[in-house]
């Protein structure tokens, strides 16, 4: 059995640029940036950006194109896939490609204001409260919460 699955959340590096094969297949290529916080050895908090190319094919390219612009904050989803070819020198390149099956935008879409919910007439309106991610109860727990920053996954 075997598995080749690839999830990310990032913002768009350029706008989508869409072509046609010569079989007038629509294929769609941009870029995705994704950030990475963590604690260093130092103690000191590090951020490491990398790269994606993301390849879209068909509706889905179409509608990338269309939708899709440089700055925009998107989650992809899809499969890897490394191409090899030979330069105008004669040397042999690779690219690695997320070759994707879904393309969402997580952007609010502009001029729409997040619909507000208001309490009716005489309602309570709950307190929001902290909870803490270890049970006091639980075996080992303690009173202090873990930092989510250091949990392994």
């Amino acid at each position: 059995m075997s598995l080749n699955k690839v999830m990310i959340i990032g913002n768009l590096g350029r706008d989508p640029e869409m072509r046609y094969t010569p079989g007038g297949q629509a294929v769609t290529q941009f870029t995705v940036a994704v950030n990475r916080n963590y604690k260093g050895q130092d103690g000191a908090w590090q951020e490491e950006t990398e790269w994606f190319r993301v390849v879209a094919w068909a509706q889905l390219a179409e509608r990338s194109a269309e939708h899709l612009r440089k700055g925009m904050k998107v989650y992809v989803e899809g499969r890897l896939q490394t191409r090899q070819w030979e330069d105008q020198q004669g040397q042999k390149r690779y690219t690695t490609e997320l070759i994707a099956n879904q393309v969402t935008n997580l952007d609010r879409r502009p001029g729409r204001k997040a619909p507000t919910r208001r309490p009716s007439r005489g309602s309570r309106v709950p307190r929001a409260r902290t909870v803490s991610p270890i049970r006091r109860d639980a075996p080992g727990g303690d009173d202090t919460p873990s930092d989510i920053d250091d949990l392994p996954f």
